[in-house]
């Protein structure tokens, strides 16, 4: 079994298990819930195969709606960012760098990866709460839904980059 894939196995398993166990039970101010597993498609390869990418963010929102009981909402939300994932990391990549660049703050710089963090994080919180709630009858709570869940999720994912640096 190549290794890329058993990583990215594990990766898959303890990501779902510690949103669906830990961080689904936390509302910090009644609306704001990290949405760590957005992490999982972020740190997809540059030259990773798109085929792979949607399926695997398929897979992991599917697992998600499971656990979570949101049929659907996930599945939706993380297949559109796998699929837009490839095309929105391309103005931060160097364009000589390789096929299998990792998508990291120690390959693309503070900057670059936070830029590129917080679009995606915003796509997915803004696709995900939007199908969630269906309505905007209750815009207030909708947006800081989104505003929250984005600022949340993306403190925790600079954290766990921040660990992985200074191993």
């Amino acid at each position: 079994m190549d290794t890329e894939i058993l990583k990215r196995f594990v990766a898959f398993i303890v990501l779902c298990l510690v949103q669906a166990l830990i961080l689904n039970r936390i509302h910090l101010f009644g609306f704001a819930t990290p949405l760590l597993y957005v992490y999982f498609v972020i740190t997809f390869h540059r030259g990773y195969p798109k085929w792979a990418i949607l399926t695997w963010s398929f897979l992991m929102g599917l697992c998600l709606d499971i656990f979570s009981n949101t049929p659907g909402v996930a599945a939706g939300s993380m297949t559109l960012i796998g699929l837009l994932q490839p095309y929105l990391l391309e103005p931060f990549v160097p364009r000589d760098s390789t096929d299998d660049l990792e998508v990291s703050i120690k390959t693309l710089g503070w900057g670059k990866f936070t830029i590129f963090t917080l679009i995606i994080v915003a796509i997915y919180t803004l696709v995900f709460f939007s199908l969630e709630a269906f309505n905007f009858f209750n815009w207030q709570q909708w947006l800081l839904c989104i505003g929250g869940s984005s600022a949340l999720t993306f403190v925790f994912i600079l954290a766990i980059e921040n660990l992985s640096v200074r191993r």
